[in-house]
């Protein structure tokens, strides 16, 4: 017997009034074991045009409705009120796709209101496309007439939610300008054959890459507790049929993973972990590293994959630690423990600055960059390997003479930390690495899975390269340039990962709207962003499937104005019911996350701060607030971006090398990632408030 659930039931579950949750889990449960069991008063539907669907008694108040396309299959559909539930499944009809083998469902009277608006119409949207080449993409034959109404990309937005997925990815790509192949290749559907679909085959069609990312096949009671306790962590099921490839691929080397934010990279890695950890490194001494550059995101990243993981023996193959704390910890094994020093400004480096050449004309700004891009980048440690480094990026030509004058400078602070007995902690990563290559440690990691490469620095990406022996399946790297915020550029190849061949690329934005994505898109457009192996990026097909409002800019007279106008529309939004706990409050600084959010506790609301070290916990009530670092990896309904002035962002002391037009730009270019970052975070709507004069960002020029 085969049990399948759709997306769009755990969607409507989502709206079933917590007092009934109950009664739900205990139907879901008798579902499962006998889905015609006496006591569910399973009745066909007389009023559904798809003879295949039956309802279920839940409660007094709620029924199931679900589909019995073969015997011993089920597919439940829906949940709702007695009466609404029907109306639901009056509509609809779910079967296998001739042509692409996955099942679907969609709106059966989408054709007649298609047909009855299509007097004025000249279908002019996709007239030079084949019925053939619509068929291919997933179109089902019978949704044709309503796809052939369409005069622009307003009338396909308005059909969204009445074709299935696939066929409205397609169609959007199509209308964005790319060619029929072009879309077919995207998609993958170009080795599909007519002849290979059988269309009365519902168990194999439910295994179909693309059914897959809306039903799933429940295979025992302890999984279906797990889904029910969290219907809202549909990431934990359903993968977009590129993800679900690039989980399972197999590698004979290194994979880089691009994408914007919202098309499930972390949720990508996260699964490539269990799947690897489950089906490929399965013996009891292998291990998985699952890594990131902030120990925020690893928590947040362990949290999830704890959830994600039911094989315990599978989870406990799987380390997941930012790399700092790997280092700390590895060093610690080697009887290695240096004093670290995480303060730029510190007492070591104010002190080498007092060689600094009084004739050069460089700022002091322009050192410390030196240092950290150039000097402690290519592990210089003399003036002849400075005097040969190159300073590719660096706005700033130094003679050789000049090259002289400055390099006192990083040799007094080097001396200096030798001396006190202190190290940076890229110091401590390359030591990692040397100890691990030098002592020809074998270290019991099979693969390791990179989130957020972006932000790991060359030292950083040499150190993973030598924690994993090369192999198949060995490094898994998810990043996206475009939310670099720690300004780390660097090349794979340029650090032993070779990626050729290997590097692959996520489109769909699941998490925004698309009114979000086109508005955060520009504040990095006409800026180069790389592709993490010296070659450039770009946001090309990048596409949201969902609709809603522009991001709304508010601007206030002054900072009390808009402490009060943050109240008012905080408490409309709960008056409308949206929930607060689904409402994040972001700005750039703690500092004045922590002003805003005495504010709100002051006009009566409950607030929870996002911090550094612990998972956002969702059980907590409150609206949250955090900085635009600490929200990065986590998604909410709706995100307010407070305190967006013209001195907040970008950050003044965060622009460093003001007469270097290179890195100034790089600089401005990171405070721009953040705010994308923090923009990214929304699902459904954007509001951004400031006062006096507001930040160049908001602006069309980059």
């Amino acid at each position: 017997m085969t049990i399948a659930i759709s997306q769009d039931f755990f969607q409507a579950l989502c709206a079933v009034e917590k007092s009934h949750m109950k009664q739900v889990g205990e139907f879901m449960e008798k579902f499962r074991a006998h889905p015609e069991s006496p006591g569910l008063h399973v009745e066909p539907i007389q009023s559904a045009r798809d003879k295949k669907l039956y309802s279920a008694r839940i409660d007094q108040t709620y029924r199931a409705v679900f589909a019995k396309p073969n015997p011993n299959v089920y597919v439940l559909m829906w949940v709702d009120h007695h009466d609404d539930a029907y109306l639901w499944a009056k509509r609809r009809q779910i079967a296998v796709n001739p042509e692409t083998g996955a099942v679907q469902m969609w709106d059966v009277e989408a054709v007649q209101i298609a047909s009855t608006s299509s007097e004025n119409k000249t279908g002019a949207l996709f007239a030079s496309v084949k019925d053939k080449h619509l068929l291919r993409l997933g179109v089902p034959e019978e949704l044709l007439p309503l796809v052939r109404s369409m005069d622009d990309e307003s009338d396909l937005d308005r059909a969204e939610n009445q074709l299935p997925a696939e066929a409205y990815e397609g169609l959007f790509l199509l209308a964005a300008g790319s060619s029929v192949d072009e879309v077919l290749r995207e998609m993958q559907k170009t080795e599909q054959l007519l002849s290979s679909v059988d269309t009365t085959d519902f168990v194999a069609a439910l295994q179909n890459d693309d059914s897959k990312r809306r039903f799933y096949v429940v295979e025992s009671s302890q999984e279906l507790a797990d889904i029910l306790a969290a219907p809202l962590e549909q990431w934990r099921i359903f993968l977009h049929p590129k993800q679900r490839q690039l989980v399972r691929m197999q590698a004979n080397g290194p994979v880089r993973v691009l994408g914007g934010a919202g098309t499930g990279k972390t949720v990508t890695a996260m699964h490539r972990a269990r799947f690897l950890a489950e089906e490929v490194f399965n013996k009891p001494d292998d291990r998985l590293l699952l890594t990131t550059f902030t120990k925020n995101l690893a928590t947040d990243i362990s949290d999830n994959l704890r959830k994600l993981c039911t094989d315990e023996k599978a989870w406990a193959r799987i380390e997941v630690r930012h790399l700092d704390g790997w280092v700390s910890n590895f060093l610690r094994t080697q009887g290695y423990r240096p004093d670290v020093v995480y303060d730029a400004d510190n007492e070591a480096w104010r002190n080498s600055l007092t060689l600094a050449p009084s004739d050069s004309g460089l700022p002091e700004g322009f050192y410390r960059t030196e240092w950290e891009s150039v000097v402690q980048a290519q592990n210089i440690t003399s003036l002849e390997q400075y005097l040969a480094a190159p300073r590719i990026g660096r706005g700033t030509r130094l003679s050789r003479g000049l090259k002289k004058k400055v390099w006192p400078v990083f040799q007094e602070y080097r001396a200096l930390l030798n001396e006190s007995g202190k190290k940076e902690f890229i110091d401590l990563t390359r030591d990692a690495r040397q100890i691990i290559q030098t002592k020809r440690l074998k270290l019991p990691y099979k693969a390791v899975i990179v989130d957020e490469t972006q932000d790991m620095s060359a030292e950083a990406l040499q150190l993973l390269r030598a924690i994993v022996e090369p192999n198949q399946d060995d490094l898994f790297l998810v990043g996206d340039a475009h939310q670099r915020i720690y300004r780390h550029k660097v090349a794979l190849s340029k650090c032993g990962i070779d990626i050729r061949g290997r590097g692959k690329k996520l489109k769909i934005n699941y998490r925004t709207t698309d009114e979000i994505r086109k508005f955060a898109v520009r504040l990095l457009e006409g800026r180069p962003i790389d592709d993490l192996d010296g070659g450039e990026d770009n946001q090309s097909g990048y596409m949201s499937t969902s609709h809603g409002s522009d991001p709304e800019v508010k601007k206030l007279d002054g900072a009390s104005e808009e402490l009060t106008f943050l109240s008012d529309r905080l408490a409309a939004m709960r008056d409308d019911g949206i929930a607060l706990e689904s409402v994040c409050l972001v700005a750039r600084t703690k500092k004045l996350v922590q002003e805003y959010g005495q504010h709100l506790r002051r006009t009566g609301f409950s607030v929870y701060e996002v911090k550094r070290d612990v998972p956002e916990q969702r059980e907590r009530p409150g609206i949250r607030i955090a900085t635009m670092h600490r929200v990065k990896g986590l998604e909410f309904e709706h995100v307010l971006v407070a305190g967006a002035n013209q001195d907040i962002l970008p950050l003044p002391f965060a622009i460093v090398d003001a007469d270097d037009q290179i890195t100034g730009r790089d600089a401005e270019t990171a405070e721009r990632a953040l705010l994308y970052v923090a923009l990214t975070r929304a699902k459904k709507s954007v509001l951004i408030t400031g006062y006096g004069k507001m930040s160049r960002f908001l602006h069309s020029e980059p």
